[in-house]
């Protein structure tokens, strides 16, 4: 597992194996360092209404194609950070979802080769001022909030197809799917962004949240835990 972490007020990368992060020959414990987002995208590309049981749920038709948006960098947020309420929205959502992580600068790439361009996967929180989405008829502002992109807490080598995730507020599930159900899966996502526009090492796919998203209020602990990932937490205050 790949990590960035603060200690004694430098920023670092390493591997993390058994609760021991080795960065540059060096080793140390898990507990002794402050993890920070595990990337520095140039970009958060967001897919929305990507899990069948979501467009159910709502009551919408499947879309043809994946349905994107962006979130800019200064939204990121590290593992154990603050999302902070804005004083303009009284309807602030969570939205666990898996981030894919690129690793490699791709263009027009193909389905077939996305282990040449992807370096792994995270936890991700698409946190959503779910009012200011429906005033404004779109949703730039609502999704673009500082804080409103927490990530992490490591980037893993897993296989997307084929696994759970769980989204916890005060430690009881509130979102409870597979990835099973993405309508468009990781390479299909992957292929059609780089149709799109370039993608940079870095940069941060996520790929949309099941169903039970909900409202978040001042002093929740907000998780996002992803099988073979683990878990990111954050807090709440506004």
């Amino acid at each position: 597992m790949i990590v960035r972490f603060r200690l004694d007020g430098q920023v670092r990368s390493g591997s993390l194996s058994e609760n021991r992060i080795v960065s540059s020959g060096d080793v140390y414990r898990l507990d002794e360092v402050e993890l920070l987002a595990p990337c520095r995208p140039s970009k958060v590309v967001c897919v929305g209404l990507n899990y069948a049981e979501h467009a159910k749920e709502l009551k919408m038709r499947l879309p043809d194609d994946p349905i994107l948006f962006l979130k800019p960098p200064s939204a990121i947020l590290g593992p154990e950070e603050k999302i902070v309420i804005p004083k303009s929205s009284q309807q602030v959502d969570y939205e666990g979802e898996l981030g894919v992580v690129i690793g490699k600068r791709c263009k027009d790439i193909s389905a077939e080769d996305l282990s040449k361009y992807v370096l792994g996967y995270t936890c991700f929180n698409d946190v959503t001022a779910r009012d200011l989405q429906k005033k404004d008829g779109q949703w730039t502002r609502a999704k673009s909030f500082d804080t409103f992109a927490p990530i992490g807490p490591w980037i893993a080598s897993i296989d997307p197809s084929d696994v759970d995730i769980r989204t916890r507020v005060n430690g009881i599930v509130r979102q409870e799917s597979n990835t099973s159900d993405l309508i468009f899966g990781v390479p299909r996502l992957v292929e059609f962004i780089s149709h799109v526009m370039t993608l940079e090492p870095g940069d941060v796919i996520a790929t949309g949240t099941p169903p039970g998203v909900g409202q978040l209020k001042n002093g929740d602990a907000v998780e996002i835990e992803i099988e073979g990932i683990g878990s990111l937490r954050n807090f709440v205050i506004g």
